[in-house]
């Protein structure tokens, strides 16, 4: 499987890559940069750890590569100036997606690739990409939330002192300000949450408010995220390539989950080779549902907004 990660010589694209890499799962990556010559250069970093990694084959460049890969993945994105408004910051990376698409359609992409979009605002460029490309609509995924649920995991088990790998929360709907914390099924070590050692309900407003404000935190401290993000889009591609039917917070175009439509946002969506496989409708308290649907109504009014400069 080969994956082509557009935005390769930025900071998320090449954590990207280097947790492919220490993934060991694709056989080829390929980093692609409007800097060709700083995609190069990361690919090359990359190739030499190769022999205490994994056997791939790692190159940079540019939509040459785009024909013969399995997996596309889009993380070039522009960063906010001072003063500026979210919109025109939505506008500015609409404007540099809409290019970065017609030129993967240019390129020609396989038939049966998949498609991720990492770039921000991740729930509009997913429906401007599904919307773009000539591929199915469930070959088109956004990371969504996932980003979001491992950040919400970590800190809850750092609250608790509990295991990572063994707490389990999500956050739906919007990678943004409506996002969903979803406590009705939060569990650590399969115990229900609110049953685990030291827990107690003074501690969810806490670690939603920190988590929701986790990208902020981070590009204050150290200028922008890129590991976690890059585990994260490891989770999903992994998720492909190894058609795992794994149930993921990824945002995708919703056709009546949760009674949302025509936007895209993160539900439990079941990822594997084919991309988006199905979404589970599971039971959610009635605040949550609600906040889910909210959060598709804000992205809708953001988006009838975008797609009048995408038309």
């Amino acid at each position: 499987m080969k994956v082509s990660i557009i935005g390769g010589g930025g900071l998320v694209g090449s954590c990207a890559a280097y947790a492919l890499q220490c993934g060991g799962l694709a056989s080829e990556i390929a980093l692609l940069d409007v800097n060709q010559e700083l995609a190069v250069g990361q690919a090359l970093d990359l190739q030499h750890g190769g022999p205490s990694v994994a056997d791939q084959r790692i190159a940079g460049g540019g939509y040459e590569h785009i024909p013969d890969s399995d997996i596309i993945c889009i993380t070039a994105g522009l960063r906010r100036k001072p003063d500026e408004s979210r919109l025109d910051l939505i506008n500015r990376n609409t404007d540099l997606f809409v290019q970065i698409v017609r030129d993967v359609k240019a390129a020609g992409p396989k038939s049966s690739a998949i498609v991720l979009v990492v770039s921000n605002p991740v729930d509009i460029l997913t429906y401007v990409a599904a919307q773009m490309l000539d591929l199915p609509e469930s070959q088109v995924i956004g990371l969504g939330t996932q980003l979001d649920t491992i950040r919400f995991c970590s800190l809850i088990a750092e609250e608790l002192n509990a295991p990572p790998t063994q707490t389990r929360a999500l956050i739906l709907g919007e990678h943004g300000e409506s996002m969903v914390p979803i406590w009705s099924s939060a569990t650590i070590a399969g115990l229900p949450l609110d049953k685990y050692p030291g827990w107690n309900p003074a501690l969810a407003n806490k670690l939603f408010t920190r988590t929701r404000g986790s990208g902020a935190e981070v590009i204050k401290r150290k200028g922008g995220a890129g590991f976690a993000v890059g585990i994260a889009i490891r989770d999903c591609i992994d998720a492909v390539i190894l058609n795992q039917n794994r149930v993921m917070p990824v945002s995708s175009i919703q056709n009546g989950c949760y009674g949302i439509r025509d936007v895209a946002l993160s539900v439990p969506t079941v990822l594997g080779r084919q991309g988006v496989v199905d979404r589970m409708e599971i039971d959610l308290w009635p605040k949550e549902v609600q906040g889910l649907r909210q959060s598709g109504a804000s992205l809708r009014k953001t988006l009838e907004l975008v797609m009048q400069r995408v038309a």
